[in-house]
């Protein structure tokens, strides 16, 4: 006579809510593209990490791509000026040109600005 094991009971995980893409909801997909390994493209790397750790912590998705190494994804991504930050996802997609120096914008498009004390 063969004894039947009790089934094993599976506990439902809360699952990430994701988007039709494929991606979690709350994580941001950039591209920075930059011009060799210049000072400003050096600083823009920077500023834009720095901007992953602190803020978007692991919700970040950060890919660094050198114009010069791959011309044709600069193409592909019309990009006229380095260094250019792309904000793929969430969308809408999004461009910051320049060294990133005031980031204060790229808080508001990020949807950070809650985040952000202001010091008058």
């Amino acid at each position: 006579m063969k004894v039947q094991q009790p089934k094993k009971i599976r506990r439902a995980t809360p699952a990430k809510k994701k988007t039709a893409a494929g991606q979690p909801a709350d994580k941001h997909i950039l591209r920075l593209f930059v011009a060799g390994a210049t000072a400003r493209s050096r600083q823009a790397i920077l500023r834009v990490r720095e901007l992953c750790a602190s803020e978007l912590q692991e919700l970040c998705e950060l890919e660094v791509i050198d114009i010069y190494q791959q011309p044709a994804l600069a193409r592909d991504n019309q990009i006229v000026a380095t260094p250019t930050l792309i904000i793929e996802f969430p969308p809408p997609l999004r461009r910051f040109i320049g060294n990133l120096t005031n980031i204060t914008g790229l808080f508001v498009e990020l949807d950070l600005v809650r985040k952000v004390k202001i010091n008058a």
